[in-house]
């Protein structure tokens, strides 16, 4: 009998665990990303090629800044540029250790973000869209 109790506890501890996972993609998957810049800069809008140019150091027209949340760091770098976390580090590795490019700045959280790009009219930077304030503008919306 006390073989079935422990079994039980075992499962039951495997759906909680589960489900906390379950709703951590979700939460991920619902996070409502968007791509800022300063409020001083010219740029009303951009495209997912030149956002996915900059972050992935192809393009050095404005200073790329990553965000620490990592639910929604995922979905951008998922999103605008097709890749995943590992595929991003391995391009950033190889650029570094050319020495043809420094990889993002990474801010903490949404509002570090925020206040780095609202501060520098050159960077470029993504949060969910609950973060957003006066002191930046949103120039793409991902989908």
């Amino acid at each position: 009998m006390g073989g079935n109790i422990d079994m039980r506890k075992y499962f039951r501890m495997t759906i909680v665990a589960a489900a906390l996972v379950g709703a951590t993609a979700l939460q991920a998957a619902n996070a409502d990303v968007v791509v800022i810049v300063s409020a001083k800069n010219t740029a009303s809008t951009m495209t997912a090629d030149q956002i996915a140019a900059i972050y992935l150091g192809k393009s050095n027209d404005m200073k790329p800044v990553d965000s620490g949340d990592a639910p929604v760091r995922s979905q951008f770098y998922s999103k605008v540029a097709g890749k995943d976390e590992a595929q991003v580090k391995a391009i950033w590795s190889k650029l570094v250790f050319t020495g043809k490019a420094t990889p993002p700045q990474e801010m903490k959280t949404s509002a570090d973000v925020v206040k780095a790009v609202a501060a520098d009219p050159t960077s470029v930077g993504y949060v969910d869209r609950g973060a957003v304030d006066a002191s930046v503008k949103v120039v793409y919306e991902i989908k």
